[in-house]
């Protein structure tokens, strides 16, 4: 009997991202979109920077009263974000704001 290499589509492209270690460039751009269609245009406009490191988001923000107040709501934040991204592989675990 012929064995077969089935595999889905899902599987195979999860194994690529594994392989190439494509998967923490690709949950910051969906952080990145997800950060400017939540957040808004204001906030959007004055966050200068958004990195991906070990499953914690940094944002740079040039506005210091925008940085305090986000710096009090990072709980909400880090849920709104986790929520959107939904994948249990790619669930942020803190969110850093400077």
């Amino acid at each position: 009997m012929r064995k077969t290499n089935e595999q889905s589509i899902k599987d195979v492209l999860k194994e690529m991202v594994d392989y190439y270690r494509l998967r923490s460039g690709l949950t910051e751009t969906q952080v990145e979109q997800i950060w400017a269609r939540t957040m808004g245009p204001v906030i959007a406009n004055y966050t200068r920077e958004l990195k991906v490191r070990d499953k914690k988001l940094f944002v740079s923000i040039d506005s210091a009263p925008l940085r305090q107040e986000l710096t009090m709501g990072r709980a909400k934040i880090l849920k709104i974000l986790n929520e959107e991204l939904g994948d249990e592989d790619k669930q942020l675990k803190d969110v850093i704001i400077r």
